[in-house]
């Protein structure tokens, strides 16, 4: 796999602009790529050449450095059309914001220029066996010159698209300037030893190339070791710029269902019989409830943008950054309540309202539902209470994470 050459995005409104265009190429055939887990090669293709995956590049290293907000509203843009293709660049922006939190020079010098090329970073980070959701028992360790890096990951998602897997391991003995811990491990996925398996057989999110990722004794370079500890141990928001993400693709999938839902009353649906009236449009009972949608759509939102702006705040604000960093938690926690109610909500009154003629399998108007039920099990918002709770009744700031 090799990056391709990426057009230069200099501003938000080049940024949202892009996305607009991907998003009306991108929207027409996600139903049928979903019901044939047609996986969207051409379109993240599409994505790297457009440039909108080096828009938070620093300035130093060549890149327009566009705020967390810039990315939040592009992917929310993005999922509205296919939350497949919108969730395949969330750990690519994540690791992205790692580099820049954590890495040398060297390694931002080294990475940052692949992305400026149209490279795309994935994740490799769950593991199956561990006792904890968050344990990591992928080993790195020392063979010679090199490290070698040893483990099996699954829901690896975007790694089949990928030019650069993101690989989270443990390193468990000092090694030179190399303390005790976890590192994000950048790997080619042409590697020797890499194995990516195209498994993942979800109800939603079928065509994001979250499979399992095997690596056995591969070979890596000092410089391509990144501490995860000094991005996710200090109050950087390093946690709410990856929530941030989840939230726009939950808030994107809601309004993805809710123009769907809109399009099909106008012109499929019939009125029924009690409601007196010649089109479906005019029934006062689903002008109530469009009405209801919309609010949670626009409710999701506008929480989406207030938490951005927290998150961009803990980038340029002069404040107390352990202040800034729990604001912006407990906002991305707030939006990501909110967009999981709304994601989950209006794409099944989608069916609701239009009624049994939007059933029928060769629409697939359930792939909204799907997608949305599938990815917000990523983590559960009935924590998110707790941090807010906390937050609000002690002043306790949410735990430093990179799920929070």
């Amino acid at each position: 796999m090799t990056a391709s050459v990426a057009a230069r995005i200099e501003t938000h409104s080049q940024a949202v602009d892009s996305a607009r265009c991907l998003a009306a190429r991108f929207g027409p055939g996600a139903a049928e790529r979903d019901r044939q887990r047609s996986l969207p090669h051409a379109e993240v293709d599409a994505l790297s050449a457009s440039g909108l995956l080096a828009i938070t590049v620093p300035a130093a290293f060549g890149g327009p450095d566009l705020p967390p907000s810039t990315v939040a509203e592009v992917v929310r843009i993005l999922a509205a059309a296919d939350p497949n293709v919108a969730q395949i660049p969330h750990s690519h922006f994540t690791n992205l914001n790692l580099l820049r939190l954590a890495g040398t020079d060297e390694q931002k010098a080294r990475h940052f220029a692949h992305v400026l090329a149209g490279g795309r970073v994935a994740n490799a980070q769950a593991e199956r066996a561990t006792a904890f959701a968050d344990g990591v028992d992928t080993r790195i360790t020392r063979d010679g010159n090199v490290f070698r890096l040893d483990g099996e990951k699954f829901y690896c998602t975007g790694t089949l698209f990928a030019t650069r897997l993101a690989v989270l391991a443990r390193l468990d003995e000092a090694d030179g300037d190399h303390k005790p811990g976890e590192y994000v491990v950048f790997v080619s996925p042409d590697a020797e030893g890499v194995e990516l398996i195209d498994d993942w057989n979800g109800i939603g999110q079928r065509t994001t190339g979250s499979g399992t990722a095997r690596f056995t004794a591969v070979a890596v370079a000092d410089y391509d070791l990144v501490p995860r500890t000094p991005a996710v141990e200090v109050p950087a928001a390093y946690g709410a710029f990856s929530q941030l993400i989840h939230a726009a693709i939950d808030t994107g999938i809601a309004a993805g269902a809710l123009y769907a839902a809109v399009d099909f009353v106008r012109t499929e649906s019939r009125p029924w019989f009690e409601a007196g009236v010649d089109n479906a449009i005019d029934d006062p009972l689903l002008v109530q409830r469009f009405g209801e949608l919309a609010v949670l759509v626009s409710t999701a939102e506008a929480t989406l943008d207030a938490a951005a702006r927290a998150v961009d705040a803990t980038i340029t604000s002069p404040d107390d950054p352990r202040l800034l960093a729990a604001e912006a938690s407990t906002a991305v926690a707030t939006a990501k309540i909110v967009s999981d109610r709304a994601a989950t909500e209006v794409s099944s009154a989608l069916f609701e309202v239009s009624g049994t003629r939007s059933a029928v399998d060769e629409l697939n108007l359930s792939h909204f539902w799907r997608n949305a039920r599938t990815h917000t099990l990523h983590d559960p918002v009935r924590w998110k209470y707790q941090h807010i709770g906390r937050f609000v009744l002690r002043g306790t700031p949410p735990p430093l994470s990179a799920t929070v």
